[in-house]
């Protein structure tokens, strides 16, 4: 059995998210979507909220779980007893840190392999970060995540 494990901040979960997740759904037998923590980006969304969100709109696909995380994601694969790692690579900008990452993961963990999907065209200039700024600047984000995702960020940002 092939379990990947798709890490990320998903702050908040975007269109080109959910474009790599129901890809992997279809060549995987289990997708485990790992929200991280990540305390030093400063997320908008609390963890559990982004674990929350993941879930609801990736419910529909049925071999797609959703955990939150903190710690390193080779101590993750081991404990989901996972095999491949899935990167979303937008642009080639986003290569080299990649290949960086890739390269600790396989010495940390050297029977897992790293796997890069790229999203559909129209989801390829979408970013966590972009998606962010423009709720922040009460733009129109509902092109770009699910209508929960646009609702939950409306709401928190109106707190």
């Amino acid at each position: 059995m092939n379990t990947v494990i798709y890490p990320g901040t998903f702050d908040p979960i975007t269109n080109g998210h959910m474009d790599l997740i129901e890809r992997a759904s279809r060549l995987f037998d289990e997708v485990i979507v790992a929200v991280a923590a990540s305390p030093k980006k400063r997320p908008l969304l609390e963890l559990e909220t982004r674990v929350e969100l993941t879930r609801t709109i990736t419910e529909p696909l049925g071999n797609v779980k959703v955990i939150g995380f903190n710690g390193l994601l080779t101590d993750l694969l081991k404990k989901q007893d996972a095999n491949i790692i899935l990167r979303g690579l937008r642009a080639v900008s986003d290569f080299e840190y990649e290949f960086q990452m890739a390269n600790m993961n396989r010495v940390l963990a050297p029977d897992v392999e790293s796997m890069f999907l790229t999203p559909a065209e129209k989801h390829s200039f979408i970013s966590s970060t972009l998606v962010r700024e423009v709720a922040v600047l009460n733009g129109d984000i509902s092109q770009f995540v699910h209508p929960i995702v646009a609702e939950a960020m409306q709401q928190h940002l109106n707190r």
